[in-house]
């Protein structure tokens, strides 16, 4: 089987730090060539892999404010579609654009959907014979039709158990969606310091809502920490605190928690209710005074139970397995690929 994935280039294959659709990307491309899988990436021609590279940019265009992202996104897509007649499947990981020129896609077409950015996208979903794999049962839209949820997985030995500690930490993007200034609320409430980490999204949030409050003590910000920082920040902390105010697609930072043993306290949004299990890997609650009432729970549960269940649901083992599955379903089906209800999983292994 020779598959064309075709990764996105706002950062770096796998990214240095934030980044978690590369991350994702990195993650199952490697596992696929692990599983002898002969894999062309394309991605920027930085990146890092032991598949075969190609692509056009020639870093993150993230990373460099000369260049435009929608004009080096399209070339890096021409670029890979004038290729796929060279494989058996190209995998796009790269939301919309790819599924705009579908009609120039000599394989059949798979496409993860990470995220909409918003429903003026959905054209091109609706006009493309791509099949598609969302990432949870909750992400999924109503006007599509997809051919399985593959939850993502993550490799566990980068993120292996931690000691827990005294901090809360709030991992993620810097934006009222992540709900920063909550977890600062619950951390204050229940007397415990909190670490924050992540990108700033958005700098007027940042600057009236969560700048106030760092002190360098209680309160202190880490800025966007690349791997091996994440896995020891995670791996340190009493608890992860996640009152997002949006639908969550998935969520990798609370997997990641998880995976160190790191219990999480959520809001039940998006995919929330399927990726954290109650009095297993931490607790839901619907609003600060929740959080702070179930966090002591949170507190007590037992951190190795927390990662094997972890391990168990969310390796990258397992998610490598499970995409080899839809490859397989779809190139034997590739006019008319089946279609999986919500819940129906490949391989029926990430319900409890």
């Amino acid at each position: 089987m020779k598959v064309a994935m075709l990764g996105p280039i706002a950062w770096r294959t796998p990214p240095v730090h934030y980044g978690p659709w590369e991350r994702v990307t990195s993650l199952l491309t490697e596992g696929l060539v692990a599983r002898g899988v002969d894999v062309t990436l394309f991605a920027t021609l930085d990146s890092v892999t032991a598949a075969a590279l190609d692509g056009v940019s020639p870093h993150p265009y993230s990373e460099d404010p000369e260049m435009d992202g929608r004009v080096w996104e399209a070339l890096h897509v021409a670029h890979a579609l004038e290729r796929s007649s060279e494989f058996d499947l190209v995998h796009n990981q790269l939301d919309w654009l790819p599924l705009a020129f579908h009609a120039h896609c000599a394989a059949p077409m798979l496409t993860t959907i990470h995220g909409f950015s918003g429903p003026g996208i959905l054209p091109a979903y609706q006009r493309s014979g791509s099949a598609f794999v969302s990432i949870s049962d909750a992400d999924r839209s109503p006007d599509l039709s997809y051919i399985a949820t593959v939850h993502h997985g993550v490799d566990v030995t980068e993120l292996p158990p931690g000691p827990g500690g005294e901090a809360l930490v709030s991992f993620g993007r810097i934006h009222p969606d992540k709900g920063t200034a909550e977890a600062i609320a619950i951390a204050r409430a229940v007397g415990r310091p909190l670490l924050i980490c992540g990108p700033i999204h958005d700098h007027d949030y940042f600057d009236q809502q969560v700048s106030p409050h760092i002190d360098g003590d209680r309160v202190r910000y880490l800025g966007s920490v690349g791997s091996e920082e994440r896995a020891r920040v995670l791996g340190a902390a009493a608890a992860l605190l996640h009152p997002i105010s949006f639908a969550e697609p998935f969520g990798l930072s609370v997997v990641e928690s998880m995976l160190c043993g790191t219990p999480v306290v959520a809001y039940p949004l998006g995919s929330m209710r399927e990726v954290v299990e109650p009095g297993i890997t931490g607790y839901l609650a619907s609003d600060v005074e929740g959080a702070v009432a179930v966090l002591p729970d949170a507190l007590r549960l037992d951190r190795d139970a927390v990662r094997e269940r972890a391990v168990e649901r969310f390796g990258v083992e397992r998610m490598v397995e499970d995409y080899l599955e839809v490859y397989r379903r779809l190139l034997d089906q590739p006019t008319a690929p089946s279609v999986a209800q919500p819940g129906a999983h490949i391989a029926g292994r990430l319900q409890p």
